[in-house]
């Protein structure tokens, strides 16, 4: 039975928000039950864009900050890394006010490079995944709550699309076309190859209407956490009072039996006591393909063809 835990946070005060963050964490057995002494551990928060930093459409700095002080407190050698769509992951950090932590914390921030990855869906025979997520010995992934133009919603397993670099994010969307079932199930099958060992979900203010990035900020007041992804998603769905089936990444994990709600446990708070009744939706969703026209989504799939056909490596879990 997955445990998910789920309180509330009204606050990016560091003092404050460190201590919600280790309530947070005490009913999972704290940062050391997934932290070693020498670990390298991947921190993997939602660098999505620098163009508009007071919107709140990336994981705000005080949160990587404190769990990156956790880290370091077990042993463990914290780094910062994602695979913007848009400029370098060091570029967009930057832009939202991470480079006072990066200072502080001495923390690297790695740019992401890809290798592919077979997968165990026959749907999708391999994955380009970056080599910096799958050979890091903890992946603590720190996704913000958004709504989602394309998606409906943006949490936890969509966030480790970060872990596909950049160039292959556009080729899924020209892949996928105008199915958003089956980009979901891609998003699945990619969160379970990089099976991030902690999510840490950022819901003090998330970011609702036309996300990820053209909406606006909402104070939620909630922090939650999870060894299990999917769970932590499931719960923060029916804490939002969104119809799951139409989050595509919900509905391929409950078509693949993962994250059942009924099967979760809530040490702290539940869902119910969270639960809203007027978060905001993107007014019209946008096809997975951005609505171009099929000579141009050919034309571009062919051009990127050559990033699939390499020889693939061996499967790894993480």
């Amino acid at each position: 039975m997955p445990t998910v835990s789920l309180i509330r946070a009204d606050s990016y005060e560091l003092n404050a928000l460190r201590s919600r963050v280790e309530i947070l964490l005490e009913p999972i057995g704290g940062i050391q039950a997934f932290v070693k002494k020498g670990d390298r551990v991947l921190l993997k928060p939602n660098l999505l864009t620098g163009s508009r930093p007071t919107k709140e459409c990336v994981t705000r700095p005080e949160l990587v900050y404190c769990i990156a002080q956790l880290v370091k407190e077990a042993g463990g050698n914290p780094f910062l890394g994602d695979s913007p769509a848009f400029g370098s992951a060091r570029g967009v950090a930057k832009a939202n006010g991470y480079l006072p932590l990066i200072e502080e914390l001495n923390l690297p921030v790695v740019e992401f490079h890809g290798k592919p990855y077979q997968t165990e869906n026959d749907n999708f025979h391999r994955l380009r995944l970056c080599k910096e997520a799958m050979d890091a010995d903890v992946v603590i992934n720190l996704p913000k709550v958004k709504s989602h133009v394309q998606l409906t919603l943006t949490l936890g397993v969509k966030n480790l699309f970060g872990c596909v670099p950049g160039k292959m994010k556009a080729w899924w969307h020209m892949e996928a076309g105008k199915d958003a079932s089956r980009f979901g199930e891609m998003l699945v099958e990619t969160a379970k190859a990089i099976a991030p060992d902690l999510t840490i979900l950022d819901a003090i203010i998330g970011h609702e209407g036309n996300g990820p990035s053209g909406g606006e900020p909402r104070h939620l007041g909630i922090l939650g956490a999870s060894a299990d992804v999917f769970a932590l998603d499931r719960a923060m769905v029916d804490i939002l009072g969104v119809d799951p089936a139409i989050v595509p990444t919900i509905a391929a994990q409950i078509r693949l039996g993962l994250g059942s709600v009924d099967t979760i446990d809530f040490p702290l708070e539940h869902p119910s006591q969270l639960h809203l009744s007027d978060w905001k939706l993107p007014e019209t969703l946008v096809p997975i393909d951005f609505g171009l026209p099929r000579v141009v989504r050919s034309t571009f799939k062919h051009l990127y063809i050559r990033f699939i056909k390499e020889p693939m490596g061996a499967y790894v879990g993480k």
